[in-house]
C-alpha cells in the first residue's frame, strides 16, 4: 500500500449516520473488513468532497478517542 496512492479509507460512524451516508454517497460503502455496523469505506476521488472527507475523519477519530481509557487519553494531544 502506498500512503501517497490510495484508493480508500475506513472511518467510523454512529450506526443510524453510517446507512444514511451510504444512502446519499456512492462513494461510502459497508466498510471492507470491517464491522459494517460501525464502520464504512470511503472510496477516495468518488462523489464525497474533500472538505466532506476530513469532517468524517475528524468524527471517526472523536469516536475512537472517546471510547479509549483515561491514561491513554491524558498521554495523547489533540488539537
Amino acid at each position: 500500500m502506498s500512503v501517497e496512492n490510495f484508493k480508500s479509507i475506513n472511518l467510523k460512524c454512529n450506526p443510524e449516520k453510517a446507512i444514511e451516508l451510504r444512502e446519499q454517497f456512492t462513494g461510502i460503502i459497508p466498510g471492507y473488513h470491517m464491522n459494517k455496523k460501525h464502520w464504512n469505506t470511503v472510496l477516495i476521488n468518488d462523489d464525497v468532497t474533500d472538505k466532506h472527507l476530513f469532517e468524517l475523519i475528524h468524527q471517526s477519530y472523536q469516536l475512537v478517542f472517546n471510547v479509549l481509557p483515561k491514561k491513554i487519553k491524558d498521554g495523547i494531544s489533540i488539537g
